[in-house]
Order: structure tokens, then C-alpha cells, then sequence
């Protein structure tokens, strides 16, 4: 059964730090593209960031660079989504998503049609 369950939301504090892990079954990880979005209430779903099928490639919304890393561990077929320097605005519901993508690259660019997406996980940022 293919499945993306997203796990490590939670509060954080202004400034604090949080990792969110992606665990995919059901499909070959190592074909796919994984990417994170993020959808605040009242607002349109954003793009965060996104790896590559090998991890050698990834991309970060400007909102986000330099305080998130993402990372792959295809061995467990997992992506991690690690959250420092955490703000307010990043207050949201987080998804992860998978595409198949047969290069070396990535995109969370809207028009990027993702296959396959989790339920989502809350990360409140908040004193």
C-alpha cells in the first residue's frame, strides 16, 4: 500500500527547533523527488523545499533558507525536514509529497504536479 506518513510536528518556541520525517512505503523511494509544503490557515499551500531522488540536489523557498535543512535517507526510506530558528509565520500544516523524477533535480514550483502526499503534520510556533 503506498503511504507517505509525515511525523515531528508539534510547538516549538520563537526561535526553537523541530525535525519532521517523511517515512514512505509502497514504492520505489529512490525514484522519486520528495518534496515539502506547508499550508497556514486562510493562506494558499507553499512550497518549503525539496530533494532530489540521490539528495545531491535540493531547493529552499526564500522564506525558509538557511534555517531548514532537508535530507534523504533512501536506505529507510525517509526525508527529513529539520526546522531551526523556527518564527511565527511558520505556523502551519506541513505535508510531504513525492513525484517521480527521472533527473537530478527538484522543484516545489507550483505547476510541479506531485503523485503521491501525506496527511500532513501541525507545527505551531508560539511563546
Amino acid at each position: 500500500q503506498l503511504q507517505l506518513v509525515e511525523s515531528g510536528g508539534g510547538l516549538a518556541h520563537p526561535g526553537g527547533s523541530l525535525r519532521l520525517s517523511c517515512a514512505a512505503t509502497g514504492f520505489t523511494f529512490d525514484h522519486y523527488a520528495i518534496g515539502w509544503f506547508r499550508q497556514a490557515p486562510g493562506k494558499e499551500r507553499e512550497g518549503v523545499s525539496c530533494i532530489s531522488r540521490s539528495g545531491g540536489t535540493t531547493n529552499y523557498a526564500n522564506s525558509v533558507k538557511g534555517r531548514f535543512t532537508i535530507s534523504r535517507d533512501n536506505a529507510k526510506n525517509t526525508v527529513y525536514l529539520q526546522m531551526n530558528s523556527l518564527k511565527p509565520e511558520d505556523t502551519a500544516v506541513y505535508y510531504c509529497a513525492a513525484v517521480l523524477w527521472g533527473g537530478l533535480a527538484c522543484s516545489v514550483a507550483a505547476g510541479i504536479e506531485y503523485d503521491y502526499w501525506g496527511q500532513g503534520t501541525q507545527v505551531t510556533v508560539s511563546s
